[in-house]
């Protein structure tokens, strides 16, 4: 009896270590399995980029910029890109800022400010893409220009422009927009598409697209 509890106990015990190691190893197999995550982009901690921190985005005028040259306050300061593209800034005449990316007007302000400045330090930062916008424009309540929402469709514009006028023309609105210098034009139907005919009118809207509704 007593050699039959010697033998239970013993089996026992091991049963327990190997079952402790069986757990240890899945606790590293996980840890291993996360981290080959992380090293293969799957998992990332870093949130994501907006639109104004990419850069290789091309400044437009009506963008506001935020310039900070480092230790000179007299020049560092926010200012908007006029309509002709440039900048104003103290000791230097009107600078090109529509077209560039940041990375190019700091490196071409910094140019310009070494007759001043020893060694000056510069850095651009968009504030606003006022560029990214769309304008409504005819028989609605409010025509305007309205902020360009990711994704925003057709639809989705005339909704925010306060509805139609008696005398607005439903059937013929479109849509006018530039390409690579080429104007297009985009016809849109609004009552076929409200009664769910001909869906492929309400199109994704493009920074600069016109709606017109006559």
């Amino acid at each position: 009896m007593r050699k039959l509890l010697y033998v239970t106990t013993a089996i026992s015990l091991v049963t327990f270590s190997m079952f402790g190691r069986a757990q240890g190893q899945a606790r590293n197999d996980i840890k291993n399995d996360s981290a080959k995550a992380v090293a293969a982009g799957g998992v990332s901690s870093q949130p994501p980029r907006a639109a104004k921190d990419d850069p290789n985005y091309s400044i437009a005028p009506e963008d506001v910029l935020t310039i900070d040259v480092w230790k000179e306050p007299e020049i560092s300061r926010t200012v908007p890109v006029r309509r002709d593209g440039k900048i104003s800034l103290p000791l230097l005449n009107d600078l090109q800022a529509a077209g560039l990316t940041p990375t190019q007007l700091g490196s071409e302000i910094v140019e310009k400010l070494r007759a001043t400045i020893v060694h000056p330090q510069v850095t651009v930062i968009v504030a606003q893409m006022s560029s990214l916008r769309i304008y409504i424009l005819g028989q609605v309540t409010r025509a305007g220009a309205y902020p360009l929402v990711p994704d925003m469709t057709v639809m989705q514009a005339l909704s925010i422009a306060g509805g139609f006028t008696p005398y607005a023309n439903l059937k013929k609105i479109y849509v006018m927009r530039s390409e690579n210098g080429v104007s297009r034009i985009f016809p849109m139907n609004y009552k076929e598409v409200i009664n769910g005919r001909k869906p492929q009118q309400n199109i994704p809207l493009n920074p600069g697209d016109t709606i017109v509704v006559p």
